[in-house]
């Protein structure tokens, strides 16, 4: 079993702070009682993500209503990507990817991993990884607003030039 699914990713984790500085915010989804760290030594400093309304720096909280669909850009098992373009606040005409999950065909490991994805992307600021502007929930979906990146998911891409390498490799052996 992979590390990743033994570990419980409502319990607080220790983050490092920009520049030393170490925030606290309250925790959106919250476990209970029973989430505490008391096995940690008191030098360790915790900051809680709350991403559950993730929102773009000077924009207002998101909402389904502020983004028109374009086109379907990808489907998966549990939910699709689309192409919108915001329709209000200060980005409004901007593109965007808008990844869309319905929360009834996801299984527990299948929540897990998206919260995960939701908190590195809250955190991650790097010119190789497609950044979140906006994550919120309805009552049956999760929407995950991201940059629309013309060239498509990286799976897609490496997958379409292996088979043209090798095709073409095949071409030079004939």
């Amino acid at each position: 079993m992979p590390l990743a699914q033994l570990a419980d990713p409502w319990r607080k984790m220790p983050v490092g702070g920009a520049a030393g500085e170490v925030s606290h915010h309250e925790l959106g989804d919250s476990v209970g009682e029973d989430d505490t760290m008391s096995s940690c030594t008191d030098d360790v400093h915790f900051r809680e993500i709350n991403i559950t309304n993730h929102v773009k720096e000077g924009s207002e909280k998101g909402d389904p209503g502020q983004f028109e669909l374009r086109k379907v850009l990808g489907q998966g098992s549990f939910g699709k990507v689309f192409l919108v373009k915001k329709i209000t606040g200060p980005d409004a005409g901007q593109l965007y990817a808008m990844k869309v999950l319905k929360k009834a065909t996801l299984k527990v490991r299948d929540r897990v991993r998206t919260k995960m994805e939701r908190d590195i992307l809250v955190e991650v600021n790097h010119p190789f990884i497609v950044k979140l502007h906006y994550a919120f929930q309805t009552e049956g979906k999760v929407y995950l607003i991201l940059d629309f990146l013309r060239g498509g998911d990286l799976f897609t891409r490496l997958s379409k030039e292996v088979t043209m390498d090798l095709g073409s490799d095949q071409e030079e052996a004939d």
